[in-house]
């Protein structure tokens, strides 16, 4: 038993969001391979902002999957077991993809947070706090991509008014903290259908199979 989560506008925007970073990514090495071929120059900074578009689409794409049941997974055995053993197998394996985005987030936030100026977690495996004391790296920039004007305000915020010469990393490093929030936010969702009984697993695994059933069935209409 799957159910499918019905499209509404928070579906669109993050489908609209996740087409235009895959759009951002395909344009930006096509420019980059003109200027190559065409004109014997590169766009400089295209590489490393490549890298980030590509890494905003998988992360943010790895919990917009867990929302529609579509990450891939094998279910043989699920299959063969009983209503109520498919659901305590659900459970099971929801509490360990739980626990994992969980671990997740505080690690994505302990990367994150000193390059925002912000402290850290304190503790190994549960944050216990927040740390007292910490070195501010709102300073940080990237390589190549040119930090924008309409940002010029992020100077006074996080640079103590010093003139950024590239982005500083906490703005595509944020992906990180977002992303990782959302896949625990998507995991707790499933895990809820699972407890209500609306579902007894985490992905659908014949997902390919169905969509070809239905599209024989509409031809033989």
């Amino acid at each position: 038993m799957q159910s499918k989560p019905s499209s509404g506008f928070v579906d669109k925007l993050e489908e609209n969001l996740i087409a235009a970073l895959l759009g951002a990514m395909t344009l930006l090495t096509f420019a980059n391979v003109v200027a190559r071929k065409g004109f014997n120059s590169n766009i400089l900074w295209g590489l490393e902002a490549t890298v980030f578009l590509f890494g905003w689409l998988v992360l943010l794409g790895a919990s917009y999957a867990v929302k529609k049941g579509a990450h891939l997974g094998v279910d043989v055995m699920i299959n063969g077991m009983s209503e109520s053993a498919r659901r305590m197998t659900g459970l099971i394996a929801i509490s360990v993809c739980i626990a994992f985005a969980f671990l997740l987030l505080k690690g994505s936030w302990d990367y994150w947070a000193n390059f925002a100026n912000l402290p850290k977690t304190e503790g190994r495996w549960f944050p216990l706090g927040f740390e007292d004391k910490f070195l501010a790296k709102g300073w940080y920039e990237l390589d190549d991509i040119p930090h924008p004007t309409i940002l010029k305000w992020m100077e006074d915020v996080f640079n103590e008014g010093e003139a950024y010469n590239k982005m500083p990393r906490l703005i595509p490093y944020v992906v990180l903290p977002i992303s990782s929030a959302l896949l625990l936010f998507r995991f707790i969702q499933a895990g809820i259908a699972i407890w209500k009984g609306e579902t007894d697993r985490i992905v659908a695994s014949h997902e390919v199979e169905d969509e070809i059933d239905e599209a024989r069935e509409k031809i033989g209409d």
